[in-house]
């Protein structure tokens, strides 16, 4: 039980340290969840670089605005997935639609005006489906992440080493009737990386696409 309250509190006091100014917070936060923050940037953007701003905009802005997370409306680490969910798609949004305006000015000058709206229309369509993929990846990524460890490894039990119920049972020392419940369980909490906003995350941090 001890175990379960330790999470809780630990994001009351960082807040509270961070509030206060202490630089020492700060390097106890990246060095918890930098990795996360740096993977989910990169699931997004597909770019080592760029996750590498994103990570340092999202603990830039902790330390800027520690007072935006309340700890009453959910986990720390929830909030920071949320923060960098949001500034990595913002930033491949940026990116892409800079790619598209370049492209649109190189073409050649014959092209008429009907058929040039058709072709930008039809970019920026696959643009938001780019968006859309990357962002719902990134989604699936943090919940696989998070969830319970006996619902993950069912999870990857069955789905990234091809195990049916049966074997998933019996590789961990379950009934089958547990295994089931924990494959649906899993599928469940995976389903919603199709939602907007990361689960658990408190509204002022956003996360809509």
């Amino acid at each position: 039980m001890a175990k379960q309250d330790t999470p809780p509190r630990w994001d009351r006091k960082m807040q509270q340290r961070l509030a206060r100014g202490e630089a020492a917070a700060l390097g106890e936060l990246y060095d918890r969840f930098a990795s996360l923050v740096h993977g989910l940037a990169h699931r997004v953007l597909g770019d080592e670089q760029a996750a590498d701003r994103i990570t340092r905009e999202v603990f830039a802005h902790v330390w800027q605005h520690p007072d935006t997370y309340d700890p009453k409306q959910g986990p720390l680490r929830s909030c920071l997935a949320t923060l960098t969910h949001r500034l990595a798609v913002q930033r491949l949004r940026q990116t892409e639609t800079a790619a598209l305006a370049q492209g649109d000015a190189t073409e050649p000058t014959g092209t008429t005006e009907t058929t040039g709206t058709t072709g930008s229309t039809g970019s920026l369509e696959e643009l938001e489906r780019r968006v859309r993929r990357a962002s719902v990846a990134a989604r699936a990524d943090y919940i696989v992440t998070s969830m319970p460890a006996p619902l993950r490894a069912a999870l990857e039990l069955a789905y990234f080493q091809r195990r049916d119920y049966r074997q998933t049972a019996a590789d961990l020392g379950v009934t089958e009737a547990e295994a089931r419940r924990r494959l649906r369980l899993g599928l469940q909490l995976l389903s919603t990386a199709h939602d907007t906003g990361t689960p658990g995350a408190p509204p002022e941090y956003g996360g809509a696409v």
